[in-house]
């Protein structure tokens, strides 16, 4: 029983192995195309028709595909330029040359193509191709994530706006103390219509007169002494006479 479950395990191991081999062969196949469908590399039957460029708009084209060209060395060339060179069939500064009779050149990157005749006449007579080739086959491209540099240059995210208290939630005023609250004099409130305002209260504290003063202690004492020498006098005199 253990060695079927351990065989069982190792056929699901290799069927795994295999599976991913599949995968990896199917993302990096890679095809080599044959210019203008045959693979000849010369002036087109009909010179005012660019058969080439009617072939290469048909054809998909990959990163890592290749595009094979053949033709007779000694009188034709492949040349590799600038959209400008393209348009003006302008051989004077390729991208880059093949003279060899069989060329077989190799798409890296994405994007447009430029091939023409190392002949300026036969580039005239449409010998010449625009090749677009196409992002990765597997589909499984996706956006670079941004790197840390590129995250500190954003601008932070703005905070979330705070919403306006409603009247209900808004604080009820402070309660006025009795203290704070003026009350009008007697004086200051208003007369009744028709009525003249009554005159103010005289709150000036009258002097008090001199009948209403207590009599002061000094003078007292001035009057006792007074009527005790007084008396004295009187028994003096008395005394003197009753002698004679």
């Amino acid at each position: 029983m253990a060695q079927t479950t351990s065989s069982i395990s190792l056929l699901y191991g290799i069927l795994g192995s295999l599976s991913v081999l599949l995968l990896i062969q199917k993302g990096c196949a890679s095809y080599t195309f044959k210019v203008g469908g045959a693979g000849d590399w010369a002036v087109p039957s009909d010179p005012n028709t660019n058969t080439y460029n009617q072939w290469a708009e048909k054809t998909r084209f990959q990163i890592g595909d290749t595009l094979m060209f053949m033709y007779p060395a000694d009188k034709d060339s492949v040349l590799l330029v600038t959209k400008d060179d393209f348009t003006n069939c302008n051989t004077q500064a390729p991208l880059e040359k093949y003279s060899d009779g069989h060329t077989v050149f190799s798409f890296n990157h994405s994007g447009a193509f430029y091939f023409i005749s190392g002949v300026q006449d036969n580039c005239k007579k449409n010998e010449k191709v625009v090749v677009v080739v196409m992002a990765d086959r597997s589909g499984r491209s996706s956006a670079p994530s941004p790197s840390p540099s590129e995250q500190q240059l954003l601008p932070p995210s703005p905070p979330p706006e705070e919403a306006a208290p409603t009247p209900a939630e808004a604080a009820p005023p402070a309660p006025t103390t009795s203290s704070e609250v003026p009350f009008p004099s007697p004086s200051s409130a208003p007369a009744p219509a028709g009525e003249e305002a009554p005159p103010p209260p005289d709150n000036s504290t009258p002097a008090p007169s001199q009948e209403s003063n207590p009599p002061k202690k000094g003078n007292a004492a001035s009057s006792t002494f007074t009527g005790t020498l007084s008396s004295i006098g009187a028994l003096i005199g008395s005394s003197i006479i009753l002698a004679f």
